[in-house]
């Protein structure tokens, strides 16, 4: 389901399992419907700072879901170039 940012300011949205999503101004994301269950989610939605705009259908456009997890700019090459290198050859 989508949920949209109503506020002109970004905001950080704990869900269950620890995870966060981080919504920009006036922009959309994505949660599961066990999400919007979610303690902090519904004070969020009571407080009309963000509302449920969908059902899922389509791609969320702004939000982040971060897990702590490695991405692709975390922990090797990331690009088509060479690398350079360095040290004693």
């Amino acid at each position: 389901m989508d949920i949209l940012n109503t506020t002109p300011r970004p905001l950080k949205i704990s869900l269950p399992g620890g995870k966060v999503l981080r919504l920009g101004p006036k922009m959309t994301g994505q949660i599961t419907a066990k999400a919007a269950e979610h303690e902090a989610v519904k004070k969020l939605l009571d407080e009309g700072v963000i509302e449920i705009v969908g059902d899922g259908g389509t791609k969320g456009v702004g939000g982040s879901v971060q897990d702590g997890g490695t991405g692709p700019s975390q922990g090797g090459p990331s690009g088509g170039g060479a690398m350079r290198r360095s040290g004693d050859r």
